[in-house]
C-alpha cells in the first residue's frame, strides 16, 4: 500500500572515498524526466572521519532529507542504491557533472547531478483550494503522544461556526511522511486540505495534522511502523476528548491508504471510543499482496518488460510469503539470500545476468525494513473482524495502488464476520488513488489532473456521516 511518497521519493546512501572533500560536500541536485514530467532529486553530502555522509531529498515530494545508507565512489564513478526502494544510481564525475543512470524496478532512467543547490519552484493553486474569508474557524493546535516519548504533533482543527458541539474526524495520511494536507507536492495538489473545508463547510470539524517528524511535528519516521503511526492517532483522540466545543462521543477517523489500515489498529481497541470510520483505499488484505499487486499493475501501465515484470512477481510472493510467516528475524538474512538465489537461477538468462552478487544484496536488504516488516506481516482483515461502528468503505475503480477489486470483497467480508449492522462498501467509476477523476489511474496522471478530489466522493462521505451523526 505504498503511497505515492514512499513509491517513487528514492533515498539513498552515499559515502563517499577517494576524492577531496571539496569536491563532493554539498548540495547536488538534477532531475528525472518521467512521461513529461520532471522529478527533482537534492543530495546533500557531508564529511566525517571515515568518509562521508549524505541525504537524499525528493523536494517536489516531501520536505524531508532521509539518510542514506552506504556510497560507492571508485575511478570517478559515483555508485548509490536504496534497497528497500529497489533503486540504484551509477554515474560518472566530470567537471563538476555527474552523468548517469538511474534504476527502480526493472526501469532504467538518465539522471545528471549538477554540483548546485536546487531552486524551489513557486507554488500555483488549484481549483479546490479554499479561497477568500472561511466560514468556519480554523485553530493551530499541538498535542503530546506519551507512547512516543511525549513527541509533540501539531495539526490544524477545523471547526464549523454554527453548529454546537459538532462532529468530529481525524485525518490520517498514506505511508510516508506527510504534513497535515497530505500534499503531494510535485503536484501542488492537497487532498486533506480540501476534505477537511468540505466536511468543514458541512457541519463536520476536522483534525489534521503534520506527520511525526514532518513539518511542526516532532519525532522521526525512521523505523517506525503502522503500529507506531496508531499512538499518534490515539493521542490526538485523546487531545479531541478535552475540547468542550466539540462531542467527544462523536469522534471518528478518515483513513487514507495506510491510514485506513492505521485507523483499523486504533478502532480494534474498544477503549478508544471512535464512533465512526471512513476508508478512503484502505487495504483489506495482507501487505505483500497489495505491494505485489500495485506493482504488477503499475509494470502494465508503464510498458515494463513482461519477463521482468513475471520474474518480480514470483520472487516477492516467495519472500512475502516466508516474510509473513517468519517468526523473528533469526535466520532471516540467510533465508532471503537462499530464496533470492534459487529464484535468480530458474530466471531467463537475460534476467539472470543483471543479478551480481551486489545486486542481490540489495534485493535482499530492502526487505528488512521495519516498517516493510511489520506491513507485510500484517492482514488489516484481523482488525477490520473487530470493526462494528459505523464504516464507509470507498475505493477508486481506476486505483493502481490499492486495487479495488481485490480489496472490497476482503472487507465486505471482514465487516460481516464482524457482525457490523451499519457498513457501505462501494467502489466508485473512474476515481484513482487519490479519488480524482482518472482516464489509466496511472501515477503519472495524478500531476496533469486538475481536480484535487472528487466533489462527487466528498459529498458522499459528507452526507453519510451527517446522516448518522
Amino acid at each position: 500500500m505504498f503511497s505515492l511518497s514512499r513509491l517513487l521519493l528514492v533515498f539513498s546512501f552515499l559515502s563517499y572515498a577517494l576524492l577531496p572533500a571539496q569536491e563532493l560536500t554539498g548540495e547536488w541536485s538534477g532531475n528525472l524526466e518521467i512521461q513529461g514530467m520532471q522529478l527533482p532529486l537534492v543530495i546533500t553530502i557531508a564529511q566525517t572521519d571515515t568518509g562521508y555522509t549524505s541525504t537524499l531529498k525528493s523536494p517536489k515530494q516531501s520536505p524531508l532529507a532521509m539518510p542514506t545508507d552506504e556510497t560507492l565512489f571508485e575511478n570517478d564513478s559515483l555508485y548509490f542504491v536504496v534497497s528497500r526502494l529497489q533503486l540504484r544510481f551509477r554515474g560518472k564525475l566530470e567537471n563538476e557533472v555527474i552523468t548517469g543512470q538511474f534504476t527502480q524496478m526493472g526501469n532504467s532512467l538518465p539522471l545528471t547531478l549538477e554540483h548546485k543547490a536546487y531552486e524551489e519552484p513557486e507554488k500555483a493553486e488549484r481549483p479546490q483550494d479554499p479561497k477568500g474569508v472561511l466560514p468556519y474557524t480554523a485553530e493551530e493546535v499541538s498535542f503530546k503522544n506519551p507512547k512516543a516519548d511525549d513527541i509533540t504533533l501539531a495539526g490544524t482543527l477545523t471547526i464549523p461556526q454554527d453548529v454546537k458541539n459538532p462532529p468530529v474526524a481525524v485525518l490520517i495520511s498514506g505511508s510516508g511522511g506527510q504534513n497535515r494536507n497530505e500534499e503531494l507536492q510535485p503536484f501542488n495538489h492537497r487532498p486533506f486540505l480540501v476534505l477537511a473545508d468540505h466536511l468543514t463547510r458541512k457541519g463536520i470539524a476536522v483534525l489534521r495534522y503534520d506527520d511525526r517528524g514532518v513539518g511542526e511535528s516532532e519525532g522521526s519516521q525512521e523505523n517506525a511502523t503502522s503500529e507506531d503511526f496508531a499512538t499518534d492517532v490515539e493521542a490526538a483522540v485523546v487531545y479531541l476528548k478535552t475540547r468542550t466545543d466539540l462531542d467527544s462521543s462523536k469522534i471518528g477517523l478518515i483513513g487514507h491508504s495506510e491510514g485506513g489500515l492505521i485507523a483499523d489498529l486504533v478502532i480494534a481497541k474498544t477503549k478508544n471510543n471512535i464512533a465512526f470510520f471512513v476508508s478512503l483505499a484502505g487495504s483489506a488484505i495482507p501487505g505483500g499482496e497489495i505491494i505485489t499487486s500495485q506493482t504488477e499493475k503499475m509494470a502494465q501501465l508503464n510498458g515494463t518488460d513482461s519477463g521482468v515484470t513475471a520474474f518480480d512477481k514470483e520472487l516477492s510472493e516467495r519472500i512475502f510469503e516466508y516474510l509473513a510467516t517468519a517468526k523473528d528475524t533469526t535466520g532471516m538474512d540467510k533465508d532471503l539470500e537462499r530464496i533470492i538465489k534459487e529464484e535468480i537461477e530458474n530466471a531467463p538468462e537475460a534476467i539472470k545476468n543483471k543479478y551480481s552478487p551486489r545486486l542481490i544484496e540489495e534485493a535482499k536488504n530492502q526487505f528488512k525494513n521495519p516498517w516493510l516488516l511489520y506491513f507485510v506481516k500484517t492482514d488489516p482483515a484481523d482488525y477490520i473482524e473487530k470493526i462494528t461502528i459505523p464504516t464507509l468503505v470507498l475505493n477508486g475503480e481506476k486505483d493502481v495502488q490499492v486495487i479495488a477489486q481485490l480489496n472490497l470483497p476482503a472487507y465486505k467480508k471482514a465487516l460481516q464476520k464482524a457482525g457490523n449492522k451499519d457498513y457501505t462498501v462501494k467502489e466508485l467509476p473512474g476515481l484513482n488513488h487519490l479519488f480524482q477523476t482518472a482516464e489509466t489511474g496511472n501515477l503519472q496522471e495524478y500531476g496533469e489532473i486538475e481536480e484535487t478530489f472528487s466533489p462527487q466522493a466528498l459529498d458522499l462521505i459528507s452526507s453519510w456521516i451527517n446522516a448518522r451523526f
